[in-house]
């Protein structure tokens, strides 16, 4: 049988999560870490206004989103689905998000996200830490993540730049 040698791919990624215990106050729970990449067809400041600018947030993932992008601001996504508050924000370089769902488990603490924008030949890489994230959703977390951001993402920024004129 041939070993693969090559690792996982940037979607598989979430497969090499680590789940641990965590004792929050008198909360034991199980949290695990998912990390992803994804490759965008855009530059860094692109990327990252996506995620900050709820204007651009809800065009490319079809949904209602609010920020305030500032430090202590708070978000939405998905209709009220994602919400939490902005820790870091340094403008085409990173975002720290406190981060939970309607469906955290009751005496959940948020999660940590963690957003970095690196740029390519080919666009903006982004390399997300997803922390504390209740390990019961961690799977579906991480198809999430590829479903409803990286796929819309790139969708969302190949139509753009068809959209824009050819400069040359």
């Amino acid at each position: 049988m041939a070993k693969d040698t090559q690792g996982p791919r940037p979607q598989e990624e979430h497969l090499r999560a680590r789940v641990d215990t965590r004792r929050w106050g008198s909360i034991n729970m199980n949290v695990t870490t998912i990390r992803q990449k994804a490759l965008i067809p855009a530059n860094v400041d692109e990327v990252y206004d996506a995620f900050v600018n709820a204007q651009k947030h809800s065009a490319f993932t079809g949904s209602k989103a609010t920020c305030d992008p500032v430090v202590g601001g708070e978000f939405t996504a998905w209709d009220g689905y994602i919400s939490g508050k902005n820790l870091e924000l340094e403008k085409g370089k990173k975002i720290v998000q406190e981060w939970s769902t309607t469906d955290w488990p009751d005496g959940s603490l948020p999660s940590k996200l963690e957003l970095t924008f690196k740029k390519t030949e080919a666009g903006t890489e982004i390399s997300m830490i997803h922390s504390n994230v209740p390990a019961e959703q961690a799977d579906e977390l991480a198809e999430g993540w590829v479903e409803f951001y990286w796929k819309p993402l790139k969708e969302y920024f190949t139509a753009q730049s068809r959209k824009k004129p050819n400069r040359k």
